[in-house]
């Protein structure tokens, strides 16, 4: 096959943070398209969306959505994903799936293109990307892994609203028009207040104390990395950020390695930019992410408590990078390399 074919692509999820953002890397970049299906829950059925100058119907979401479809991105839930993509597949189509429920099956790949791409030749049907955390954390940490292995990663997130959905950005921006008002506000999407807060709450606990959200990290970053044997601990906290992820890394390597080093792999590695000069207030920032296509790292200094250890600072768009644009990049891959 060529990269000449053209594709008949569904997005599910199309009317979601994810899916639009989606929807606008189709329309932006050149690729093949012979035909785009939106579809949505029943909620959003109906609803219309513009795209090349076109205007297109968001159909329902039902298991035979996929007649004649040769891709289908799916940004929704993990429900709806374990419901959905076996009829996908079966219709047979190629399923770039961007929910929890496919991610660590072991027959299924979970990609980051500049990281394991190659595992994309062993797909059978399914493709997941991986926690929009998890993406820019190997991002940073898998070229500094080829030269020095990982051994030890102790990361805490900050972790933006968008990460919840549309809701969330609105309960933010209600909130806070409320309390600068002098208004009480009773929060509906989480369980406190998120404007002028944080809290360590993302996702459901567990019983050893972690959240869902911790635990992927973990599990998610071993099998992209393809180290069952990395040491991780993780804390996630929601911030009051409309977009973009932050994360504080502390990693340890088997040897020590020179900030300067790091430095100069992370400026050569792909999907990274390095942002790093303190003494000018210069370093990753959510907002400065916002929008943006790369993993911002920054802050790399020694870590004071191992003389292996490098500290460094993170910031990513988690609805592009973390989502979005990683779901796009893999079925460039697909393409690119005649997998599709």
């Amino acid at each position: 096959m060529t990269m000449s074919r053209r594709l008949h692509v569904a997005i599910v999820g199309a009317t979601g943070l994810v899916g639009r953002e989606l929807l606008r890397l189709l329309e932006q970049n050149d690729f093949p398209l012979a035909g785009l299906r939106l579809l949505a829950s029943s909620r959003s059925a109906g609803s219309r969306l513009p795209f090349r100058g076109e205007i297109i119907p968001v159909e329902e979401t039902t298991p035979s959505s996929f007649r004649g479809i040769d891709l289908a991105f799916f940004s929704a839930t993990s429900a709806v994903s374990r419901g959905l993509v076996p009829h996908a597949v079966e219709a047979g189509a190629v399923v770039i799936d961007d929910s929890k429920a496919w991610r660590l099956e072991p027959h299924v790949p979970l990609v980051v293109p500049e990281v394991n791409g190659d595992t994309l030749a062993h797909h059978q049907g399914i493709i997941s990307t991986p926690n929009c955390e998890v993406t820019p954390l190997v991002l940073a940490l898998w070229p500094l892994h080829q030269r020095n292995p990982v051994r030890r990663i102790i990361v805490d997130t900050y972790q933006s609203v968008s990460g919840t959905g549309w809701a969330a950005m609105e309960e933010l921006r209600q909130q806070v028009r409320s309390i600068l008002e002098g208004e009480e506000c009773t929060p509906q999407v989480y369980s406190h207040v998120i404007a002028f807060n944080v809290f360590p709450h993302v996702e459901d606990f567990s019983d050893d104390g972690y959240t869902k959200e911790e635990l992927t990290i973990i599990h998610e970053t071993r099998k992209i990395m393809g180290d069952p044997q990395i040491a991780i601990s993780a804390t996630c906290v929601r911030v009051p950020v409309m977009v973009g992820h932050s994360l504080a890394v502390h990693v340890e390597f088997a040897h020590p390695f020179l900030p300067e080093e790091a430095r100069e792999v992370l400026r050569e590695a792909p999907g990274v930019k390095v942002v790093d000069d303190p003494s000018h207030a210069l370093y990753p920032t959510p907002l400065m992410a916002a929008g943006g296509d790369y993993a911002l790292v920054g802050r790399i200094r020694r870590d004071a408590s191992s003389e292996r250890g490098l500290a460094l600072w993170i910031s990513c768009d988690n609805l592009r990078k973390g989502a979005a644009l990683n779901a796009f990049q893999i079925a460039q891959e697909l393409l690119a390399r005649n997998l599709i």
